[in-house]
């Protein structure tokens, strides 16, 4: 590995460790076992390491929990909300190990305001991700029919984004995979 991809690995542990705001180039430094000079060299400043390693992050974290990182559990079910809840039990259960990333996240959703460079990086990985969503959560082929793809996936991304500051904030009350298709089968159901 060189010094941009240490770079971008020290990047990733500081932002996971430390977030965005209270990580230095000298932490990078330490974490990657480059020099201080090389951040500039590779990536121009210190900012744009940081919003290369937060996508870095986010995408393998996506990927993690994704389609492609299930565990094998069978054949999905049938029934849609089955495979809204099952679906949901598996993004719950991630929840301990993703605590680092979601911290991370909101602390990104912060800095959007005052970071345009930071806010256009996110833009295609956002897309990307909500289409990732509606084939996770729906067995839906974004590519197949794409307007519906991206209509699931941004409801799902609004769920999920609620869902994880839920279990941030409490987890003794945040909702469960029950509770959501519970939740879901009443707005269904309800015919007033």
């Amino acid at each position: 590995m060189g010094h941009r991809e240490d770079l971008l690995e020290g990047a990733k542990r500081c932002l996971l460790d430390k977030g965005y705001a209270r990580t230095t180039a000298r932490d990078i430094v330490a974490a990657s076992g480059a020099n201080l000079a090389s951040i500039g060299y590779h990536y121009g400043s210190k900012e744009a390491l940081l919003n290369q390693a937060f996508l870095a992050v986010t995408e393998e974290w996506g990927s993690a929990v994704g389609p492609a990182g299930k565990k094998d559990a069978g054949e999905a079910p049938a029934d849609p909300l089955e495979r809204f809840e099952q679906t949901w039990e598996q993004v719950i259960a991630a929840f301990d190990a993703s605590r680092q990333v979601w911290k991370l996240q909101l602390e990104v959703v912060t800095r959007l305001d005052d970071d345009e460079q930071l806010r256009e990086a996110i833009k295609e990985p956002q897309k990307e991700g909500r289409a990732g969503m509606a084939e996770a959560f729906l067995g839906m082929d974004p590519e197949a029919d794409p307007e519906k793809a991206r209509a699931a996936g941004l409801f799902y991304q609004a769920l999920v984004a609620g869902v994880m500051i839920q279990w941030m904030v409490d987890p003794e009350t945040a909702p469960s995979a029950k509770d959501l298709t519970d939740g879901l089968r009443a707005i269904l159901e309800n015919k007033s």
